[in-house]
C-alpha cells in the first residue's frame, strides 16, 4: 500500500507542486507518473488513505482548486489548479 502522503524529489523544483489523488485511481497514477518522468519535485496526498479531520482538510483544498472535487487535482504555487490528467496543461504551467 502506498504512503498516504510524501514528497518526490526532482530536477524541476522551481514550483511548489501539490498532487492530490486516490491510490486506486488510474488517472491519478498517470498524472503522478507524468510528474515523475518529467523530473518535477512535488508533494503528494492520497485522500483515500487519510482519515477524519486530515481527510476533510485535504478535500477542502481539492474543492478550492477543483470545485467538482474530482481526482487527480494538482495545485501549482498555490495559484493554479489543474484537474484531471492534463499533461499539456501541466507542461505549460510548469514551464517544462
Amino acid at each position: 500500500m502506498p504512503d498516504a502522503r510524501g514528497s518526490v524529489e526532482g530536477a524541476h523544483a522551481e514550483h511548489d507542486v501539490q498532487f492530490y489523488g486516490l491510490s486506486t485511481c488510474v488517472w491519478c497514477k498517470k498524472t503522478r507518473r507524468y510528474l515523475e518522468e518529467s523530473g518535477v519535485a512535488f508533494d503528494f496526498i492520497y485522500l483515500d488513505l487519510l482519515k477524519g479531520d486530515e481527510r476533510a482538510e485535504a478535500l477542502a483544498v481539492v474543492k478550492k482548486w477543483n470545485p467538482a472535487g474530482t481526482f487527480p487535482t494538482t495545485v501549482i504555487d498555490d495559484e493554479k489548479g489543474v484537474a484531471g490528467f492534463s499533461p499539456d496543461e501541466l507542461k505549460l504551467v510548469l514551464g517544462l
